[in-house]
């Protein structure tokens, strides 16, 4: 269930390799133990508009939402390891940030049609 969604402007240079990001990032968050490969689902957004007032020119930004329940030690780990994946992946980026969110259980809801994979 946990969604990553990875946000960055479009005038990093050179341009990153979002796949290897996104890949990345699923790595890392795996190898806390704290989520299963399985359970992700992971996109990337670029920005073609977008205002950094503090003079940075390009930036990445990643939201993990996730169920309700971890604590703020597992939250703050996934966030230290999401930054230090893109850190490593995407390294131009003048401005690095991970917000780990807390969705409602009772609010969430989703609708998963399985395929038959019998052939």
């Amino acid at each position: 269930m946990p969604h990553l969604v990875l946000e960055y402007s479009d005038t990093l240079d050179p341009a990153p390799d979002v796949a290897v990001m996104m890949r990345s990032l699923c790595d890392a968050v795996v190898e806390t133990g704290i989520v299963r490969r399985a359970d992700l689902k992971a996109r990337a957004i670029p920005y073609a508009d977008f205002l950094l007032d503090d003079g940075s020119t390009g930036f990445v930004h990643l939201t993990l939402s996730l169920l309700e329940g971890r604590t703020p030690e597992k939250k703050e780990a996934l966030a230290i390891a999401c930054r230090a994946a893109l850190v490593e992946t995407c390294p131009q980026a003048d401005a690095i940030s991970v917000d780990v969110r807390d969705m409602d259980a009772t609010a969430y809801k989703k609708h998963v049609k399985h395929r038959d994979t019998s052939a």
